[in-house]
């Protein structure tokens, strides 16, 4: 049944509001626990009296300590905390709780595009890479021309896309980080979605050249033809038109063969599942993520690649992860990713209390600690099988099906782009202020925390995981309806997203992620 406020765990001392609009000082909430003042949907209350310095706990953690006393009832916000320090990366836990993996899930299928390296697409998509940001506009108006002429002759293919970015000249090409964005953007190009089909458009005087975007054996042998790159500066392009019509008439080879793909039945254990949180508040923690950690779960039982992001938010949680890591290996591998993003809050002379976001702290979450601890339970229970840095790409690293960690910034379309540069061929991402994200390169399935915002933004949520919160549905329930939809996405059903074009085909990033 719905409540007025729910707690995370029994020795919680603070609750969060659960109905929609808040609750009214001398609200009953609990045995002997009156409201003393007006608090808003998703914030907190104390459920007792907690004394100056003594912590106040959420998911049964120290998420801050009071500046002041709290009387019970009281609204506990982020003014009334003093915030955690950071945990030390060292004499963390290693491999010592890596969980276990239920009962495997079998035949369950999806409808998808089978590639010539082993993976499998969710979308048929023509994909043009760039090597540089001079080309971005003449690329862009040929993509145009490319939708209204040419896709309507080749009924198979999902669309055709620019893979435009913001490097490749007047950058330090031979920088320490400068292997970061030149492999993102390479690797983008072999996500599944894109069939094996590779297509390069290049100015001719770039640092970034064709050769070293994508250099010899760095391509996989099942890429018809290698690289097909255009350059503009050849002498045959004579005027603009000239050089949109060499992009149509290679563009036209490409869509010829992803037209002759078609959709077969393949296991779940094919898809690659981005998971990512964005515009969150209190409740992401309490119905959307927790959904996903359990569809989390199902997709691993089942053979499934899950992949988790976003150093930003499990930093303050990272004995959790390192703990559940599958071997001591792969928990030094996240502390290391843990190390770089120390270093570089350290190089910007900025600290973890950056984050969070004033619509964060609209939404309830008082700091990074809290909204850690509900970002984290989105990667489910089992066991941490392997780690990619910045750009690395899965099936390069030769990492088993399982649960990933993905070491990306907590931007949403930076993080997005790095899991699409991983492999990611599905992508799901929970909000609780709201967001109109997209992807152009993947289908996103958008969760919606509350019940409030769903019905809000009807026709931009495809799941509404505050009938969690409502009573209507457990986690559990939630959890098999979220993987369900998942293989009917990744069979062909539009998102929203994908419904309105809500899509961002720009790789962003700099030559170092930025957090």
């Amino acid at each position: 049944m719905s409540q007025p406020v729910i707690k995370m765990h029994l020795a919680d001392n603070v609750a969060v509001v659960v109905t929609d609009g808040g609750l009214p000082a001398g609200t009953d909430i609990s045995a002997g626990v009156t409201l003393i003042e007006n608090i808003p949907q998703a914030h907190k209350v104390a459920l007792q009296k907690i004394n100056k310095g003594e912590a106040v706990i959420r998911y049964n953690v120290a998420i801050g300590y009071a500046k002041e006393d709290i009387a019970a009832g009281s609204w506990v916000s982020e003014n009334s905390l003093i915030m955690p320090d950071a945990l030390g990366l060292e004499n963390l836990p290693l491999a010592t709780q890596p969980g276990a993996i239920g009962e495997p899930l079998t035949n369950f299928t999806f409808q998808g595009y089978r590639n010539a390296d082993g993976s499998v697409g969710t979308r048929n998509i023509l994909a043009i890479s760039q090597t540089v940001q001079c080309v971005a506009g003449v690329v862009d108006f040929a993509v145009k021309r490319i939708r209204e002429e040419l896709l309507p002759k080749y009924p198979n293919v999902d669309g055709v896309i620019g893979l435009a970015h913001t490097y490749g000249c007047g950058v330090a090409i031979d920088a320490p980080t400068a292997p970061i964005p030149i492999r993102t953007v390479r690797n983008i190009a072999l996500n599944p979605n894109f069939g094996g089909e590779i297509m390069v458009v290049s100015l001719g005087c770039e640092k970034l050249q064709p050769t070293r975007l994508m250099p010899p054996g760095s391509i996989p042998a099942t890429v018809v033809d290698g690289p097909q790159v255009l350059c503009l500066q050849d002498e045959e392009n004579v005027g603009f038109m000239s050089m949109i019509d060499s992009i149509m008439q290679q563009a036209e080879v490409h869509l010829t063969r992803l037209n002759k793909r078609t959709r077969e039945a393949c296991p779940a254990s094919e898809l690659v599942v981005g998971m990512q949180c964005g515009g969150s508040d209190a409740f992401s923690g309490i119905t959307a993520n927790p959904a996903l950690g359990f569809a989390a779960d199902l997709l691993v039982r089942a053979g499934a690649t899950v992949m988790f992001s976003e150093n930003t938010e499990v930093r303050d949680g990272v004995d959790q992860l390192t703990s559940r890591a599958a071997t001591p290996e792969i928990a030094n591998a996240i502390i290391k990713e843990m190390e770089w993003y120390d270093n570089y809050l350290a190089a910007g002379m900025v600290d973890r209390s950056a984050n969070t976001t004033p619509g964060n702290k609209k939404g309830g979450l008082s700091n990074i600690v809290e909204k850690a601890m509900g970002s984290i339970v989105k990667s489910g229970s089992s066991p941490i099988v392997g780690v990619l840095s910045p750009g690395e790409r899965l099936r390069d690293k030769n990492i088993p099906h399982g649960l990933v960690y993905n070491s990306t910034p907590a931007s949403d379309f930076i993080c997005g782009t790095l899991q699409l540069a991983a492999g990611m061929n599905l992508h799901i991402f929970t909000t609780g202020r709201g967001t109109p994200y997209g992807l152009a390169e993947c289908p996103v399935i958008k969760v919606a925390t509350r019940s409030d915002l769903a019905r809000r933004w009807h026709d931009l949520m495809d799941v509404n995981a505050g009938r969690i919160a409502d009573g209507e549905k457990t986690i559990e329930e939630m959890g098999w309806e979220v993987f369900q939809l998942m293989l009917d996405v990744a069979s062909g059903k539009k998102t929203w997203a994908e419904q309105w074009k809500l899509h961002n085909a720009l790789v962003l990033f700099n030559p170092a992620p930025v957090t």
